[in-house]
């Protein structure tokens, strides 16, 4: 902001809006520094025009649901039950990409003890599918070979039209887009170890185009953490739903968040965390300490009693042991033959692409003949534990 605050010196007419889940979460702190005009919630965006045209807070005009607050800002940073944008569609490069992502649904009703999400970004609410359909098949139109659906928790994604029609399902969404084109690579984030059934792993085994990868964060192997964290599984239920993913998608790579440190972790609680990574051997993982977010129940409630230094060791293992395994991981692929979707030229070598697997691993291969968005079949030769090497196969390989 200071950069922003800067620049109009040299420019008055500049407006700066601070937008998003920040803007909600560090209201009281924006509304003072000068170089912000308007701040606008995750679930306020509808008013922004209004908000930026506002010539001076005296000839101001406010919106339903807008508020002047001191000192006469535009400010909207309440939260709906309804809003899902679903007729707006993000504005997106003139040429087009090779991978996009499509909101399925915003918020989240999980509380779970660590996380700010519910607060900053509201309950749960799904949008609805004619409108993720439409906005894929645009996609497709214009030459986008992958689509990730997002949402805090997709497996919860539920449509129950008012008219009394039939309801779709996260399985039945998945099913639909993946019927769009079978040119067009189907991937989705982020899942949750309560809510996933077994008829989202059967739609992702039944059609080829849908990735065989799942995120299905667990943070920690102790029940007794788990519990404090709200997360309202156990050990083993999580464990039951990865020996189904593995059952009905053989070969569907997992990946995974842990969070180290937790309020009360003991030393017995990291053991448990380290051996769940063993028994499930996650090909990726996203790792973290746990640090306190203001407002949360964890916060509220727990004392932040694991000293940094305690933290830091233990997320180092958690790190040292996922390289382990992702390692692992990747040599037991040495050989194998991939379809790779080319996503852009590698950073090491301009005679190289880089792209991933249906099982969400970067490979890296000379591009030879071919363009960014082809599908190349891909001999993998060498690996790193981050990353596949290859090279280029002919079709009858």
């Amino acid at each position: 902001l200071d950069f922003f605050a800067r620049a109009k010196r040299k420019d008055p007419q500049l407006k700066v809006g601070v937008l998003g889940c920040m803007a909600t979460r560090l209201m009281n702190s924006l509304l003072n520094h000068p170089a912000v005009d308007c701040v606008a919630g995750p679930d306020s965006y509808r008013l922004l025009p209004g908000m930026l045209e506002a010539p001076d807070p005296k000839s101001y005009t406010l919106l339903p649901g807008m508020s002047l607050k001191p000192p006469a800002l535009p400010v909207n940073v309440e939260l709906s039950v309804s809003e899902t944008y679903a007729e707006i569609r993000p504005l997106r490069e003139t040429n087009p990409g090779v991978t996009s992502f499509v909101t399925i649904m915003r918020g989240c009703n999980n509380m779970c003890a660590y996380c700010v999400v519910p607060y900053v970004r509201g309950r749960e609410r799904s949008r609805d599918p004619y409108s993720i359909l439409e906005e894929v098949r645009s996609l497709v139109k214009t030459g986008y070979r992958e689509v990730t659906l997002l949402g805090q928790n997709v497996d919860s994604y539920l449509w129950q039209p008012q008219n009394g029609s039939e309801t779709v399902s996260f399985a039945r969404l998945l099913e639909q887009v993946a019927l769009v084109s079978p040119l067009m690579r189907v991937r989705f984030t982020t899942s949750h170890p309560k809510d996933m059934q077994d008829d989202v792993l059967l739609t992702m085994a039944r059609y080829p185009n849908i990735c065989k990868h799942i995120h299905l964060p667990v943070q920690s192997g102790s029940d007794k953490v788990l519990q404090k964290m709200n997360r309202k599984y156990t050990r083993e239920s999580y464990l039951e739903r990865i020996a189904r993913i593995r059952e009905i998608l053989p070969g569907c790579a997992i990946s995974s968040d842990m969070i180290a440190g937790f309020c009360s972790e003991t030393e017995e609680d990291h053991a448990l965390t380290l051996s769940l990574m063993e028994a499930v051997r996650y090909d990726q993982a996203f790792m973290f300490q746990y640090s306190q977010r203001p407002g949360t129940l964890a916060a509220r409630h727990y004392p932040d009693d694991v000293p940094e230094e305690v933290k830091t060791r233990r997320l180092a293992e958690i790190i040292a042991l996922q390289n382990r395994l992702s390692l692992q991981s990747n040599q037991a692929d040495v050989g194998k033959v991939f379809e790779v979707l080319a996503e852009g030229i590698s950073k090491r070598s301009s005679r190289a692409f880089f792209g991933r697997t249906t099982t969400n691993k970067v490979c890296v291969f000379p591009r030879e003949n071919r363009a960014i968005g082809d599908y190349v079949r891909v001999l993998v030769k060498s690996c790193t534990a981050a990353t596949l090497k290859g090279e280029i196969v002919n079709e009858n390989q």
